[in-house]
């Protein structure tokens, strides 16, 4: 057993309650997402405090401490993405010019904003639960588009998320049908706000 404690400091909900009226994507929705959001950050602090008092028990061996460390990942990336989902949204959405940084660093990699915004349109499309990002590889600086399944599976070591699109049946169930995501995607980019997905970039 440790014989002093181990100092941590809990995840915080960001808030987001101003996030409403967007175009496609009712404040219904938004409210249930918000609410999922929540459940997340809540479970990564169940999952610190757990492991925290396991350790201090001295049973980080136990099979408890590894299926809570397996977990990590799920609660960590689940709370993670949902802030830069809701992060890169605004009412109204904004623009994104093929003058800017970020359009034209997506025009080197993928010839036209047209071009990239079409294969990301169609990565987020595909059958299954996950998620649609634009990663920029910190080394390189170049931009690629990744399928992550559930939250955990799919993301690549150091690279840094710039446009972070959620594709779970929550974020559009209640409104379209299943067969209509292309509709919640065409939404959601009537959505984004280019200026914060800009801001993620690495200079």
């Amino acid at each position: 057993m440790l014989q002093t404690k181990i100092s941590y400091k809990p995840y915080t909900e960001k808030n987001f309650s101003s996030l409403k009226g967007l175009t496609g994507i009712s404040d219904k929705t938004l409210e249930i997402h918000l609410g999922l959001y929540a459940g997340y950050v809540k479970n990564t602090n169940i999952l610190n405090e757990k492991v925290i008092e396991l350790t201090e028990a001295g049973k980080t061996g136990s099979p408890e401490y590894a299926e809570i460390k397996r977990r990590y990942g799920f609660e960590y990336n689940g709370m993670r993405l949902h802030e830069y989902y809701f992060g890169n949204l605004k009412a109204g959405g904004s623009e994104l010019k093929d003058t800017s940084n970020l359009g034209k660093l997506i025009t080197e990699v993928y010839s036209s904003i047209d071009v990239w915004k079409n294969d990301f349109s169609k990565l987020g499309a595909m059958r299954g639960v996950g998620w649609a990002i634009l990663f920029q590889d910190p080394i390189t600086k170049t931009l690629s588009n990744h399928w992550i399944t559930l939250h955990e599976e799919g993301n690549i070591a150091g690279f840094n998320p710039i446009l972070v699109m959620d594709v779970w049946e929550h974020a559009w169930l209640l409104d379209y049908k299943p067969a209509d995501r292309p509709k919640y995607i065409e939404a959601f980019f009537a959505n984004v706000d280019w200026s914060v997905v800009e801001s993620r970039l690495i200079k």
